[in-house]
This record gives structure tokens, sequence and C-alpha cells, in this order.
């Protein structure tokens, strides 16, 4: 039965917006057309159903948040029980003669059984409630709601910046902060949505007490007048279904009510309500002792009953003993775990040691109001965010976060950056100053303390803030200490970046970034080639400045590679042909591409050097002949260079990798293009040759 039963509400899950729909639809069709007495019943145990269900849910839930559909649920319900009062009220007024149970079956019960008939009684008990409900518990809620919201909207910014600290840190991911600003934008708009709320129950109390009124005096009217029923028995019959009705409907809102006034109070205690108030109320036996002792001397004062005040007074003892008993035990448990396990303790703390950073930067004690609030400069952390995002635009992935610390080890002023553990560079910096550069030399007259900036090892000054414009019209650049250390970055990060290509961040471009190669990487992955081999094809493109963004172009380059040759840096040349475009407008200066071409005994000479077949071709070339090919490289890009030209190398395809495999060791910078990788619409200019 109940696997039937499973499988029906499955069923029923894709259709629960219609529902819901319907459900509302018949809540206004209540408040247009009648309806029996016996579908007024079921609608009222609904409502009161309903009602109960939603406190239940208030009471279990860990935060307010699981529960943020509240104020529409609020909305629902108390259309709902006003729809019934409309439906009800129209059976009381239109058969109220014929006597209690005219309204139904509900309403009957509770205006004679739950009343005993009296309808002083329950007349008075339906005003008690709509105050309860009213003044006491809608009123309440609201404010605390008011309150939190106007708390919530204040703390916002604070809140967000502590967000954007620790992405910054590396403590928390972009997913991760993405959920905590939802979450936090959820939080506001729920307590904001929650004050409006509490209005539905204050509406729903006066038209309560109107539709009561209505009831009695219309009632009244309708069957001594129409009916002819006597005065005596019409007061008696519509006064009974009157406060039968009343109570019916307050119930289910006071309890409503109750449910509200528990999320909102939830402020910032977790866990479920009953377990949270048992645990910290429970917390400490001296309170239970101290309330023993007072029930104790107020069972022995003459004239208050004993029995209650004893029993009560014995219980909170007993409470108060046991707690302390299972806390020395606990205690005594606690210390024997921490002996038996304090080796696997003490590797604890070895364990997070190995974990490493990506990339971190670690401050002296002087550097820190740079990532705190600064009124002369932007936040490093800011400046951080601005560079990963860039470097995202720049290169095609998203690099790992940057974990910024202090250390007090280091001087006051010095900053050091690590590239995965590895000390990468490292500077010193005057916070309270600016750092004026010069490409060339210094020029005198301009007071400042001499040294070299650590980027670039360039001449420079750090001046004080006022010579900021006077620097620059000397033409210096004038820079801050956060730009400098962001600069330090970049560079690191620029020679460090095929490294920083992780595998997860290769399979999450390839899976979850790029969706619309899906099918061509389904077709490559892992029947072709791994995402090993792929990370590697990246890590060799980024090796060389090429941006891996079009991540379409370079598996359709991988689909027609991998059917040739298996070797990764063969595929590799294959795919920089597949981005040619790419290439060419990277290296476009001044609407050409600068190249410098080999001379033909170059040509010659690498073609029979390269020795083996197809993917077991190496070069072998002499010592001499090597340190013969570099002299003549670095002789003319430095000739060039003097012009003020950066060119590009230029080579045949086959030669290509031979020759920028020599060329990276001693010139890294230099570009190393093939033929093949010069996109037809380019423009080259021709500035020499290697001879």
């Amino acid at each position: 039965m109940l696997p039937r039963l499973r499988q029906a509400l499955q069923t029923f899950g894709p259709s629960r917006d219609i529902a819901v729909a319907l459900g509302i639809v018949a809540i206004i069709a209540m408040l247009i057309l009648p309806i029996p007495g016996w579908l007024l019943d079921f609608g009222l145990a609904l409502s009161i159903t309903a009602s109960v269900l939603i406190l239940m849910t208030a009471l279990f839930i860990d935060k307010p948040l699981q529960l943020s559909s509240f104020p529409t649920i609020l909305l629902i319900t108390t259309m709902l029980r006003l729809g019934l009062n409309l439906a009800s009220t129209r059976l009381i007024l239109g058969h109220g003669h014929e006597g209690p149970q005219a309204a139904g079956g509900v309403i009957g019960a509770f205006g004679t059984f739950l009343m005993g008939g009296q309808t002083v009684i329950g007349l008075t008990i339906f005003l008690i409630l709509v105050v309860i409900n009213f003044v006491v518990i809608t009123k309440g809620a609201g404010r605390i709601a008011e309150v939190a919201a106007r708390f919530s909207l204040d703390a916002m910014p604070g809140k967000q910046m502590a967000i954007d600290a620790d992405l910054n840190a590396g403590l928390i991911d972009e997913g991760q902060a993405r959920e905590r600003r939802t979450e936090l934008e959820a939080e506001s708009g729920f307590y904001g949505a929650m004050d409006g709320a509490s209005k539905f129950v204050k509406g729903d109390a006066v038209a309560a007490l109107v539709i009561t009124g209505i009831n009695i005096v219309v009632g009244l009217i309708v069957g001594v007048i129409f009916h002819g029923v006597p005065l005596a028995d019409a007061f008696k019959t519509y006064t009974v279904l009157t406060a039968g009705d009343g109570l019916v409907s307050q119930i289910p809102a006071l309890i409503v009510s109750t449910a509200a006034g528990l999320l909102v109070s939830k402020g910032g205690m977790s866990g479920k309500t009953g377990t949270t108030l048992i645990d910290q109320l429970g917390s400490d036996p001296k309170a239970f002792g101290v309330v023993a002792v007072l029930l104790g001397g107020l069972a022995v004062i003459p004239g208050l009953p004993f029995v209650p005040f004893a029993a009560l007074g014995g219980l909170t003892g007993w409470l108060a003993w046991s707690m302390h008993r299972r806390r020395l035990a606990q205690a005594a448990q606690a210390q024997l775990a921490e002996a038996a396990s304090g080796g696997l303790q003490r590797e604890e703390p070895i364990q997070e040691t190995l974990a490493i950073d990506a990339m971190r930067i670690e401050l002296g004690y002087a550097l820190l109001p740079i990532i705190n609030h600064s009124v002369t400069e932007p936040r490093l952390d800011d400046q951080v965010r601005a560079l990963r995002r860039q470097m995202a635009i720049d290169y095609g992935f998203v690099l790992p976060s940057v974990r910024i610390t202090d250390n007090m080890a280091l001087k006051p002023n010095e900053y050091v950056v690590y590239i995965k553990e590895t000390e990468a560079a490292r500077g010193e910096l005057r916070i309270d100053k600016l750092l004026a550069i010069n490409s060339g030399q210094v020029p005198a007259g301009l007071a400042g303390e001499m040294t070299h900036e650590p980027v670039f090892n360039l001449p420079a000054l750090w001046i004080d803030r006022s010579l900021r414009d006077e620097a620059a019209l000397r033409g210096m650049t004038v820079v801050e200490s956060g730009t400098i250390i962001t600069t330090h970055l970049t560079e690191l990060v620029k020679d460090a970046i095929a490294d920083l290509l992780s595998y997860a961040e290769t399979q999450k471009l390839l899976t979850e970034v790029h969706r619309d190669c899906e099918k061509l990487y389904n077709e490559l992955v892992p029947t072709k080639i791994s995402i090993s081999a792929i990370q590697r094809i990246f890590q060799l493109l980024l090796a060389e400045g090429v941006s891996i963004r079009d991540v379409p172009s370079i598996l359709e380059g991988i689909a027609e590679a991998v059917a040739v040759t298996q070797n990764v840096t063969h595929m590799a040349e294959h795919v920089r042909t597949r981005l040619a475009r790419q290439i060419s407008a990277q290296q476009t200066r001044n609407g050409a591409i600068p190249i410098v071409t080999l001379a033909p005994r170059w040509d010659e000479a690498f073609g029979e050097s390269i020795v083996g077949q197809g993917d077991d071709r190496h070069l072998a070339m002499a010592p001499s002949r090597l340190q013969e090919f570099i002299t003549s490289v670095r002789d003319t890009f430095d000739r060039l260079a003097s012009e003020g030209e950066i060119p590009c190398l230029l080579t045949t395809a086959s030669l290509r990798p031979f020759v920028r495999s020599i060329i990276e060791r001693v010139r890294p910078a230099t570009t190393v293009l093939s033929q093949d990788e010069i996109h037809a619409r380019a423009r080259i200019r021709s500035l020499g040759m290697v001879n």
C-alpha cells in the first residue's frame, strides 16, 4: 500500500503548481458561490490540519530560511479562513433557523459541545483569542520581523565584504561565495516579507470581529422577521452558531500566528526549536538547583498548596542532580578519549599543514592596512579579485583563489608571493608613500628615497603623496603599494600560468563552462584522448601565452590531430594552426605582425639535425652550433629592441617546436610562430633575418 501511495505522490509531483493554482481558485470560488454544509466541514478540517502542519514545520526546521515561503503561506491560509467564514455566514443566515447543525457539524460541535451551549462563554473565548492573536503574538512577531529586516539591511554591506574577504583569502570558492550571497539576500527579503505579512493577520482579526457582529445582528433579523422564530430561540441559535464559527476560524489563525512568531524569533538560533530550547535551558544544573530551592520554600509557606510546589521542586532538584552527574561522566569520558587518541589528534594539524595554496601573498604587519578599509588607496583584495577576472578573460580559465595572510616573521614593510608553496618573489613597500617609476634615470630635483621597483627592477623614488602631480608632470609613473603587489603577482602568474591550470579546472572547463561542445567532448573523452592529455595541451598553449578561451576550436583541432598522432606536442602544434586568427591578432602591432625570419642556412641546419621518425623525432644539433644560433638570435633581437621593436621569430611548422625549445631557455618572452599560424588576412612586417 505504501509503495503505491508513494508512487502516486511522485506521479502527482510535476503537477503541484497546477494543484496550488486550483486550490487558490477554489478559495476564490468560496467567496462567490454557496457551498453545502458537508463541504464546509471538509474545508474547516483542512484549515485546522494546515495550521497544525505549519506549526510543526516551524518547530522542526533548523533555520527560518528553510520556510522562506511562509509569507505566501500566511496569505493563502488567511484567504482560506476568510472564504470559509463567508461560506459559513451564508449557511448561518440562510439556514440558522433550522437549528445548531445548520452550518455543518464542525461549527455545531464547537458551538454546543466545546462551549456547553453557553453563548456568553463562547463569545468571550472568541474575543480573548482575537486579542491574544492580534495584540500579543502578531504584533510582537511583526515588530521582531521589522527590526530583523532593518538590521539585516544595515549589516548586508559588511557581510558581503566578509564574503569577499573569505573568497580572496581562499577560505571559500566561487560557488560557496555565490551561495552565501544568495542566502544573505534571501534572509533580508524574508524578514521584510514577514514584516508585511503580519498585516494579513491583523486584517483577519478585524474581519472576524465584523463577521461575528453581522452574523448575530443580521441572523436575529432574518430568524425573527423572515422565519418567525421566537426571539429567545433565535438569539440562542444564532449566537451559538456565530460563536462556534468564530472559534473554529480563530483557533487555526492563532496556531499559524504562533508559527510565525516562532519563525521570526529564532534569530541567530540554529537547529530545531525544541532541541535548541531544551539544550540551552538545560545546559546548567545550577539553574535547576536554584529553582528547586525556591519551589521548596514556596511549598512550606502557609496558605499555598503544598503538593504542586513540592512535586515541581522535587522534579527540578532531581534534574539538577542528574545533569550534574552526567556532566562529570562526560568530562571523565572526554579525558579518557583524549588520552587514548592523543597521537591521532596531534596528527590533525599536520594534515592541515600539508594542504598547499596555489597562490599566497604574505604581508608584514606594517602592510596590513592595504587589506582593510583604507582611505588612501583601493583594497588589495579588491585589486586581486579584479586581476583574477581579467586573467580569466585573457587566458580562458579562472585562476585559483589568492590567499592573503600576515606573517610576523617578515620585515614590517616586506611582502612575499608564493606559487604552490614556493617563494616566487618578495619586495618592500612604503604604505604611507607613493612609488614614482622612470624607465630611464630618476630626474633630479624631486625629493624622495632612491630605490628600485620590485617587479622590473627599474629606478624609482618613494615620494610623499602630495608630490603625485609633480611626479606625473615629470613623466614618471606613480603607483600605490597595492598596485605594486598586484602588478608583481600578474607577472608571476603569467610566468607560471601553465602550472596553475589543474586537472579539476580542466575538467570543469570541458564539462561545465563550455557545454556547447558537449557532443564533441563525449566523442573524444575517454575513447580517443584523456582529460590529462587535454590538460597538457592546454598547458603547452598557455606556456606560450596563447589563450584557451576558444575551447570549441581547440577540441576541433584535437579531434583532427588525434586521428594521426598520439603525441601531445604534435597535437598542440596542430591546434595552434586552428587558432591562427587568434594568435595573429594577439601579435599584431600597428596593423601588422613584426617578424624576423631564419636565414636559409639555419633552416638547413635544423632540418639536418632532426633525427628519428614520426613521434620519435628530436633535435640532435652540436652544442657549438646551438651556441652560435643563440648568439645570432640574441644579437638580432637586442638590436631591434634598441630600435623599439619587439618582433616574433618566424619559422616553418616542422621546425617551430625545436626552435621554440631553444629560444625559451635564453629569451622566454620571445614569441616563435610558424608560417601556418599566420592568418591569411594578417599583414606582416619583416624586420630582418637571423643570419
